[in-house]
């Protein structure tokens, strides 16, 4: 029941309701893995290779917006997950000179409610998606960041050596 909307409106509801984007499910992702060596290839060739940091899946969908993207990477960057000199998860990646490897993945958006082969309907369509991914890279730059990357829509493989292991989901709808 979609109260007092009008047709036009309950039927957008219910069309985002069966294609699974409601209660949320448009947003922002991040997996952010702390490393301390990260490696992306595509074709046999090393596309990028970090030492400390974090190795950054990122997931973008039709709704994401570069507001988005800037709450997305702030919070990211000024995460403190690595460890003080008394152990305690205080300093951020600037304060320990790390390094950012960011690989876009749309299968972060996989849909698995019904039957055993994955939807990615809420993943963004590939022009938009590509272009986020690549204004996220350089938002990330600006900061004075060593940043290295994926690219966009290859068959990669990714190596890394997590060290905690200790990895954050961020969803952009909880920040």
């Amino acid at each position: 029941h979609f109260g007092g909307a009008t047709n036009d409106k309950r039927q957008s509801l219910w069309l985002s309701f069966l294609l699974g984007k409601a209660g949320g499910y448009e947003k922002m992702r991040f997996v952010i893995q702390r490393v301390l060596e990260s490696e992306v290839k595509a074709d046999g060739e090393v596309l990028g290779k970090i030492g400390k940091g974090f190795m950054v899946l990122i997931g973008v969908c039709d709704s994401d917006t570069k507001e988005i993207a800037d709450k997305m990477v702030k919070k990211m960057i000024g995460l403190r997950i690595f460890e003080d000199e008394q152990g305690k998860t205080n300093l951020s990646l600037d304060a320990v000179d790390g390094e950012l490897l960011l690989v876009s993945q749309f299968t972060l958006y996989a849909n698995c409610k019904k039957g055993n082969r994955p939807s990615f309907i809420e993943a963004g369509a590939p022009d938009m998606a590509k272009d986020m991914y690549e204004y996220i890279i350089a938002k990330c730059k600006e900061q004075g960041l060593t940043v290295k990357q994926g690219r966009f829509g290859a068959d990669m493989k990714v190596s890394l050596v997590n060290d905690g292991p200790f990895t954050i989901i961020l969803d952009s709808d909880t920040l």
